[in-house]
Formats: C-alpha cells, sequence, structure tokens
C-alpha cells in the first residue's frame, strides 16, 4: 500500500468510525449532488441536521423560539474571527438565549439545546471529508470536518507522513490560512488537529505553533505505550463522543488581556483527566460518609495549575452531587490572590459566576453565610479569631463547600495550632483540595492531614517531554568571580521565611543574623562584582538567544544597589523615572525595579515604588517580547505565579531553598517559540539547596531533574562541536576567524563543496549543526563557548546556504526564533547580503528562463558540488511549477531530475557528470517552455496537446496539426464544463469523461488509446481547473 495523504485520510475516518461517527465523502453533500444537504458551498452547517436536532433536543420549547434559536446560530458574528467564535462557543455550552408569550401573556426567557451533552446517543455524529468551502473568490476544501449535530466543531488537516517537506508543522500553516481565507468555518470550531500521520497535535483557533500540543492518553489511566501512533491516540482520546462533549463543555475557555486581546484555551490531556479524578474525589470526600479530604494536585510549575484550578472550579460548581456549592480559593499572599483572582476573573464564563475577592475577614464571614454558590477568593490569614487565643467561630456548617488551596505545602497549613484548624473551625464540614506545583515533603503531616493524598502527578520529565515546558539548566559563578560561599545550609526555616515572608515579628527577632548576611552580600565590592559579571554575562546571552532576565536579591537595598552599578556600566539602559514606554520605546534595554514600599523609605527609593495598576502595567511591559523593558530586579514580587514565557534567565542572589526556590527557578521554565530551555545563574551557592530538592521531588515519585548543570550542555556543546570540526578535516577555514569580509564570504562555497563531496554530507551536517546551534544557545556565556564562538558562526554560515531554497517560495514562516544565528553578525559586513547566488560568485537570474547565459555561468563555477545543489534547486523549483500546469511535462522531467539526483547522492556518477546532466535537463525545460510561441498555441493547449501526444503511436497516426486542433477544442468544451468539486463528485467527472471521449471519437483518435488518453485529459484538467472554476 502506498502511504499518502489520502491514505491518511481514510485511515482517520476509519478510527472515527471505530467511534461510532458516520462517515461520508464531502463531495456527496454538494450543492447539486442527490444526497446534496448544502445549499451554496458557503453554507458551512449542515442546517437540515442541525434543524433536526434542535426539535429533538427541545421538545418543550415553540416552534418559532427554535427558528429564532436557528437564525441565531447561522448568524453569528463578530468584530473578528475569536469574538464570533466565542459567541458561538457559549450558545453551544449554555444553549441558545430565545424569549416566547406563553400562553398567560407573559413573556418567558429560555435556552434552546444545540448538543445534549449528558446522553452522547441523542445527538447526530458525523465526519466527513473533503468539504469545500468558497468565501469570496477562495476555494478551500479541509481534510476532515467533524460535525456534530450538523456544526463543524473540529477541522483535522493531515499531510502525507512519507513527504518531507510535508510537516505537521505545514499543516499548521495551511489551517492558518484557511482561518484568513474561509474565516466562516471556524466561527463554530471548538478543536483543530494537525497531523502527518504519525505525529499529531492539538490545539485552539488562536493558538501559536507552541500551543498545539500532543495528547497521550486515551483512557486517562495510562499514557498510550512507546511507539503507538500519535494521530491514533489523539482522535481516541479526544474524540471518543462522552469525552468530547465534556472536554468542549467544562476545558475550553477564553482569556482577554488588558490590551484587548483575546485566547482560547483548550486543556490538555494532563489537565482533563487530572480535574475529572480531582471531581470524582471531591464528590466522595463531600457525602456523607467521606472524610472531607479529597486529596493534592501536583502538576509541575508552568505546565498550567492556574487553568487546572479554573478548569476544576467550573466542573466542581456544575456537578449535580455538589447542588450549588461554594469554592473557596485560597493563596497565603496577596499578590498571589490578586493574579489567581485576576485569572478567574478574565475566565469567569466557564465558572458560571463572577468571582469575587474577600478584602477583609468581616467580608469573608459574610460571603461565605450564603446558602450555596460563589466563588470566593481569599487568603489564607484571614481565618484568624477575633481576638488572639479564641477558637474561629464557624462560618458555615455546609458540606457542599469545596476550599481550594494553592500551592498546598505552605508552612502556614499547621494542622495543631495553625491557620488550617482555623479553617476547619470556620468550615467544619467543608471538603480540601490542594494544587501545587512542588511536591509535598515526606515529613509534612501537616499537609496530608488536611488534604489527603496525590490524585494526579504530572512532572517534569512528563512536562518537557510535551513541550508544556522547557528545561532549567543551572550554572553556578561563585567560584568563577572567587566569591565567599555563604553557608547558606546554616539559614534555617525561620530565616527563609524572613526573606519570603511579611512577618515584622520575626524579623525583629532575626535582625543580626539578618543584618550580618545582608551587610555580606550587599557589600559595595561584592555588588559591583556581580553588577558587571551579569552585564557580560546578559550581553553575551542575547547574541544567542533572545531572552529577558529577572535578577533575584536578598533586599531591597541590595536590589536598589545592584541597578544602580548596573547603570553606572550602561546609563543607556535607565528607565524613565514614571516609566513612559513612550520615551523608552526607542531603546535596546531598560531595567527596573519592581517592589513595593512607603513614603517612610525616602526620597532616592521613591521612583522604584509604585502603586498596583502600575506594576500592573509593567508586568504587561515585561510579558511582551518586543517591549525594551527586559531585565527586572525583584525582591520577592513576580516570583510565584506570575508567567512571562519571554524570560529565559534569572540571576540568583538571596538565599532561597525548598518549594520557594522550585517556585522561583520556574519562572523561566516558560515555552516560548523555539527556546530551548531556561537558565538559573546563581551567585549565592545554591546548588546544595537544587540536591535537597531534587531528593524530595524523586522521595516524592517525580520523574525528571528540577534544573540540570549547565556543564551538560557545554558537554553536549562540545560533542557536537568535535562533530561538526570532523566534517571539515583537512579544510582550512581560519580565514573566517581573522580574514577580511570578502575572504570570509570566499569561504561559504568552498565550505559548501567540502560537506557536499561527503557521504550524506548535506542532511548529516544540518542535523548537526541544529543540536550545535541550541546546544550553544545554552550556554553560550561558558569560556567553551566563548572560545568557539566565531567557528560556530561559519558552521551556521554553511548549513544557511545548505538550507536555502533558490526560490523565494515555500519559506517556513519567520518565527522571530528564539536561538539566534551568530552568522548575522560574523558575514554581513558593509551593508552586503548573502544569498545562495552570492555565495557562489553569480548574480541572481530570472530562474523562470534558465537562460544559456546563465547556465554557462553556472557551468564554470569552481566548486562543482555547489554548482550542482544550485542547479538542482532551480530545476525542482521549476518542475514543481511545471507540473502544476503540465501534467505530462511535470512527470517526465520529474523522473529525469530524481534519476540523476539520485546517482549524484549514491555516488554513482562523478560530479562533472551529474552537473553536465543536470545542465542538459535545464535546456530540456527551457525548451519545453518556448514551445508554445513556436506552435503558436496557448500554455493550457498546450498541457492537452502533450496529454493527446503522451502516445507515438497516435501522433504517426494522426499528425501534429490534427492533435492541435483537438486540444484547442478540449480547452474551450472542459473550460466550460468545470465546476467546483467537479474533481471530487464521480457524476461531474462522468459528464466530462463522456464530453471528452466524444470529441475524441469526433477526430478519429485511435480508440485503442483512447482510455489512456481520457485519464491523462483528466488529470490535466484537474490542475488548470483552479483557475476556472468560479
Amino acid at each position: 500500500m502506498i502511504l499518502n495523504e489520502g491514505t491518511v485520510e481514510d485511515i482517520t475516518l476509519g478510527w472515527f468510525r471505530e467511534l461510532g461517527y458516520s462517515i461520508e465523502h464531502g463531495p456527496d453533500f454538494a450543492p447539486g449532488e442527490s444526497r446534496a444537504e448544502r445549499e451554496t458551498y458557503g453554507d458551512v452547517i449542515l442546517v437540515g441536521r442541525l434543524r433536526e436536532a434542535i426539535e429533538r433536543l427541545n421538545p418543550s420549547v415553540p416552534p418559532e423560539a427554535k427558528e429564532e434559536a436557528l437564525r441565531k446560530v447561522l448568524r453569528v458574528d463578530g468584530p473578528d474571527l475569536i469574538t464570533a467564535n466565542r459567541r458561538f462557543h457559549a450558545m453551544l455550552r449554555d444553549g441558545v438565549e430565545v424569549e416566547y408569550p406563553r400562553a398567560d401573556g407573559s413573556i418567558a426567557g429560555d435556552h434552546v439545546r444545540l448538543v445534549d451533552f449528558a446522553k452522547t446517543e441523542n445527538n447526530d455524529w458525523l465526519a466527513l471529508n473533503q468539504f469545500t468551502v468558497v468565501e469570496g473568490q477562495v476555494n478551500r476544501r479541509p481534510d476532515v470536518v467533524v460535525f456534530v449535530n450538523g456544526i463543524p466543531l473540529s477541522v483535522i488537516e493531515l499531510k502525507n507522513p512519507t513527504d518531507e517537506n510535508a510537516t505537521i508543522w505545514s499543516a499548521y500553516e495551511q489551517l492558518q490560512t484557511y482561518k484568513l481565507q474561509v474565516p466562516a468555518i471556524f466561527r463554530y470550531n471548538e478543536l483543530l488537529v494537525i497531523s502527518d500521520g504519525i505525529q499529531a497535535r492539538i490545539g485552539s483557533l488562536s493558538a501559536n505553533r507552541e500551543w498545539f500540543k500532543v495528547w497521550r492518553t486515551i483512557d486517562g489511566e495510562a499514557e498510550a505505550p512507546k511507539g503507538s501512533i500519535e494521530l491514533e491516540v489523539l482522535i481516541k482520546g479526544v474524540f471518543a463522543k462522552s469525552r468530547v462533549l465534556d472536554l468542549i463543555r467544562h476545558f475550553v475557555t477564553y482569556e482577554d488581556d488588558d490590551k484587548g486581546r483575546t485566547t482560547k484555551i483548550i486543556a490538555g490531556y494532563h489537565q482533563f483527566h487530572a480535574v475529572n479524578k480531582a471531581v470524582e474525589e471531591t464528590v466522595r470526600a463531600s457525602a456523607k460518609a467521606g472524610d472531607r479530604k479529597a486529596g493534592v494536585v501536583w502538576h509541575t510549575q508552568g505546565s498550567g495549575k492556574s487553568f487546572s484550578m479554573l478548569f476544576y472550579a467550573g466542573r466542581v460548581a456544575k456537578h449535580p452531587a455538589m447542588e450549588n456549592p461554594t469554592v473557596v480559593v485560597l493563596t497565603d499572599r496577596n499578590d498571589l490572590d490578586d493574579q489567581l483572582f485576576g485569572q478567574f476573573d478574565r475566565c469567569y464564563e466557564i465558572v458560571g459566576q463572577q468571582p469575587k475577592q474577600a478584602d477583609s475577614r468581616d467580608q469573608l464571614r459574610d460571603l461565605l453565610k450564603v446558602g450555596s454558590g460563589g466563588v470566593v477568593f481569599t487568603t489564607i490569614q484571614k481565618f484568624m479569631p477575633q481576638e488572639k487565643g479564641e477558637r474561629m467561630p464557624a462560618l458555615s456548617e455546609r458540606r457542599n463547600i469545596v476550599v481550594i488551596a494553592d500551592e498546598a505545602h505552605r508552612s502556614q497549613y499547621d494542622l495543631i495550632d495553625g491557620f488550617a484548624r482555623n479553617m476547619r473551625d470556620a468550615l467544619p464540614n467543608a471538603s480540601f483540595i490542594g494544587f501545587t506545583g512542588t511536591p509535598i515533603e515526606q515529613t509534612d503531616a501537616n499537609t496530608r492531614g488536611v488534604f489527603g493524598d496525590y490524585i494526579s502527578i504530572y512532572d517534569i520529565q512528563k512536562a518537557v517531554a510535551d513541550g508544556a515546558t522547557v528545561p532549567i539548566y543551572y550554572e553556578s559563578r561563585v567560584a568563577k568571580l572567587g566569591l565567599k560561599d555563604t553557608k547558606l545550609t546554616d539559614i534555617d526555616d525561620d530565616f527563609e521565611e524572613v526573606t519570603e515572608g511579611e512577618d515584622e515579628d520575626k524579623k525583629r527577632k532575626l535582625k543580626s543574623k539578618w543584618a550580618a548576611l545582608e551587610a555580606l552580600v550587599g557589600a559595595p565590592e561584592r555588588i559591583a562584582l556581580i553588577a558587571q559579571d551579569i552585564v557580560d554575562h546578559y550581553e553575551r546571552r542575547q547574541e544567542a538567544i533572545k531572552g529577558k532576565a529577572m535578577i533575584v536579591c536578598m533586599s531591597r537595598r541590595v536590589c536598589v544597589d545592584l541597578l544602580d552599578a548596573i547603570i553606572r556600566l550602561r546609563p543607556q539602559w535607565a528607565g524613565h523615572p514614571e516609566d513612559k514606554d513612550d520615551v523608552e520605546s526607542g531603546k535596546k534595554c531598560v531595567a527596573k525595579i519592581i517592589m513595593t514600599g512607603s513614603a517612610d523609605d525616602g526620597p532616592e527609593w521613591q521612583h522604584h515604588i509604585r502603586n498596583k495598576q502600575r506594576r500592573r502595567e509593567l508586568a504587561l511591559r515585561f510579558r511582551d517580547p518586543k517591549d525594551p523593558f527586559s531585565i527586572v530586579i525583584v525582591r520577592d514580587m513576580w516570583l510565584t505565579g506570575f508567567d512571562a514565557p519571554c524570560l529565559s534567565t534569572m540571576y540568583a542572589d538571596k538565599p532561597m531553598r525548598g518549594h520557594g526556590l522550585m517556585q522561583a527557578i520556574a519562572r523561566v521554565n516558560r515555552v516560548f517559540k523555539d527556546k530551548p530551555g531556561g537558565l538559573v545563574v546563581d551567585y549565592l551557592g545554591l546548588a546544595d539547596q537544587l540536591k535537597q530538592a531534587l531528593s524530595t521531588y524523586t522521595e516524592s515519585g517525580g520523574q525528571g531533574t528540577p534544573s540540570i548543570d549547565a556543564a551538560e550542555a557545554v558537554k553536549a556543546l562540545q560533542t557536537y562541536y568535535e562533530q561538526a570540526k570532523g566534517m571539515f578535516h583537512g579544510f582550512d577555514y581560519s580565514a573566517w576567524l581573522n580574514g577580511a569580509p570578502a575572504q570570509r564570504l570566499a569561504l561559504i562555497p568552498a565550505g559548501q563543496e567540502h560537506i557536499l563531496a561527503q557521504q550524506d554530507g548535506k542532511k548529516r551536517f544540518v542535523a548537526i549543526i541544529g543540536n550545535l546551534s541550541k546546544a550553544f544557545a545554552l550556554c553560550a556565556t561558558s569560556d567553551f563557548a566563548k572560545g568557539i564562538r566565531d567557528e560556530v558562526s561559519f558552521f551556521q554560515a554553511i548549513q544557511a546556504q545548505l538550507t536555502k531554497r533558490a526560490d523565494s517560495e515555500g519559506k517556513d514562516i519567520d518565527l522571530e526564533a528564539a536561538i539566534q544565528q551568530l552568522v548575522s553578525r560574523a558575514v554581513v559586513a558593509d551593508g552586503q547580503v548573502i544569498d545562495v547566488f552570492a555565495a557562489a560568485g553569480l548574480k541572481k537570474p530570472d530562474i523562470s528562463i534558465l537562460s544559456e547565459e546563465f547556465l554557462k555561468e553556472v557551468q564554470g563555477i569552481k566548486h562543482k558540488n555547489v554548482a550542482a545543489e544550485l542547479l538542482a534547486k532551480l530545476l525542482t523549483g521549476e518542475i514543481k511549477l511545471r507540473s502544476g500546469r503540465n501534467a505530462v511535462q511535470g512527470q517526465l522531467f520529474s523522473e529525469m531530475l530524481k534519476k540523476t539526483l539520485n546517482a549524484y547522492h549514491n555516488r554513482a556518477i562523478a560530479t562533472q557528470e551529474v552537473l553536465e546532466e543536470l545542465l542538459n535537463l535545464a535546456r530540456e525545460v527551457r525548451t519545453a517552455a518556448e514551445r508554445g510561441e513556436k506552435l503558436k498555441m496557448t500554455e493550457e493547449e498546450i498541457a492537452f496537446y502533450d496529454a493527446l501526444a503522451n502516445n507515438e503511436s497516435a501522433v504517426k497516426a494522426m499528425g501534429d496539426d490534427k492533435l492541435k486542433v483537438i486540444a484547442a477544442e478540449l480547452v474551450t468544451k472542459v473550460r466550460q464544463s468545470t465546476t467546483i468539486d467537479w474533481t471530487m463528485r464521480e457524476s461531474a467527472r462522468a459528464a466530462i469523461r463522456v464530453m471528452v471521449k466524444r470529441i475524441l471519437r469526433q477526430y478519429g483518435y485511435p480508440p485503442d488509446f483512447q482510455d489512456a488518453a481520457v485519464q491523462t485529459i483528466l488529470l490535466q484538467a484537474e490542475l488548470l481547473c483552479k483557475d476556472w472554476a468560479a
């Protein structure tokens, strides 16, 4: 069996058949067909099926209200696609709002259901292939569309697994094009799927490439075995009828940022299954015989814990067994409370109610005295009795109260006489569930006493493998700078609380210890040394990887002193005192401190102290990768709950341990474009604390390591560097390191020649340098990386030329990659931009002509492998262009090129011979392009003439002139007969086939050759009809 896109499509439809879906061929439903379910190609909803579903699911609603609901669905719109999609999603989830008069004359408000979420058998399930959509003058045909009750809820784009140029990312780009050109079908979209038949990813309407994610399990109990086909796991794991309805109803939400941009979020497989297990456990725990301990969800930092909490709150709030519960979301810090509340507030639709934030203990008591319902945010400190030493009075005796604790392992959860006891006293029958990004220590009996055991674990190893997070690398600069070891092992838990908490009593109690360490860390000579190292390190790292930086200091004084030292070194990095972004927008880098304070702190600190609104605005700016605000200095702000995916480096100069350390370093593990990893640079000696964190992590059952020693990246860099050097054995590229720009430029074709002359040289070299570039980006500031920087730029230059296409079409979209190419600084000089032709010493030709003058220039190129590679690229582009217009010519030339290149790559013929064959082929292509002018025929007529003349016996029997006449008539008649989707509809193809045969018989085309000629003519017509069909 030949594997191609059609085969993958058939296999996919087979999986949907196994799930109980009806399978149909899209063109059979097209306008004009006997089974048509659409009036026009612009209709994307199968109206008959939707009308039947509305009738079936809403028996008590009057007919006119049902029709009104149908009209609202068909007319759903908005100022942009995502808004229209959001409006439809609300209709799908909650029903379509309608009003109608009652018998007594009053007006009834109701919701018309579009889907039965409870009983899957009450819905109509259909998977359709090749579903053509026409909008404006554009005709597009998604591979597979999944309909529920006639609504296109999912679009699946597939690619050929055997075509090296057809990847899941070309499927992604195709969907982006469809969204722009035929947006109507995407107004109703819930899930997008891309696949090359093997790999598969699922994403939302607004998701960037990095947020199309793998789905690794079918039933949620276990991951699919290694070697499983990702597409099969995704189809069966997502589109099983009950699961896909659950996913759409409870695990899709929308979030607006402060700039008015809307993002659609779909839960990952780990969130979907963890939340459903958590809801089951909550229902069990809150029952009369339940223990009120729902458990703990441990999902590693950066893997979407806040959204998991949001999905859980929405799911548990709507569960019938919970009887409209009150959900209390608990944090232990005001800034975390604000951040999490903001997340829920922006996505309130999925919870079904606006959350409320308790600003005081009295307000908390009032909010908890309600009879049912509500989502309340508070900090644990508000669960305090009026007088010290008193017991906390009961606020509610209800069992249907659920307390969600964020980071359920803090020391405050003390079951004996701490806040946990106060919560139990206040809410004696509530159920408790914890969400954490770091594991609970084995010795932490208090947390287990309150929450119970783990419900779900999603560890670092899984998160990195899934692309939910990136690995964190650790680099110590303590020995490098000759800094004194601060003996952090002597710093006890109380001291850590001082550095992170706000407890003034404890601060005073440990003031002498604090002052002694701060004096050591904040010594002026040490500050100056670290400032210089940070500036050098940051600038060096920016050459290899785009990204922002966070500096963590142990006190506000140290923050201020360090920023002053940095600005003395780089005055241009100073920000505006009032943070005016229009003033700062022209800078390449701006450094700022984010901290709290008061008027008591003195005038020199005041411009660093901002109100909540200004801090929020700066947080938005820091998250924006294009904003010059690139370095932030903090003490404890933004160390938990703050997401900035473009943050790639953390400079740590503060005592941290345990959960606090794990939370802090996770700021750099967020996914951002092709960011290969985050880096933590240590100035204080945190290695022992990281080892202890790893010990806790593995004891709790986690796999993977919280951080990887940067030395591992250096080792990888050394390995790939040696491999790259090995491929240049015997080649002198020293001129690249110290020569003039012209000398460096001359090395590129010679370097290409050296690589191309080796067995599989291009393929091996491109792979090696891809890995080399990633490793270099991770450890660009190491001594080894600095020493080989210029050589890396040479390797990258050769790789770039080997992979650059000769034409400008078909290039991957520039993703503003995080990894930078050093070659741009090393090669481009004096305004000279290098391309394939310049590197080979040629002027760029008109590649559609392949003139003899240009071919002679190619023949004269000194480096024959480079010449052959260049000409092969040109011919590949030219033949691909011709194949899209002339099937016979395209196939002929493709086979000739393939045969020549196979011999070349297998080293069956010498480079000089292959170059001669390619030059001859180029001349034949050029001659073919000029035939129409000589024969006085159009390009279309030539194409049909070639289809007729593909058989030599037919040419001899009829002669050229008669074949020209037949070709001209075929163009006219076939053009008149083609309609949209005719290639997919057998009735339309049959009509054209009959017409072609009639013309051939009319002119006496030899009967023995008619069938073959008809097939070729139909194939040719398919190519040309793209420009014909209206």
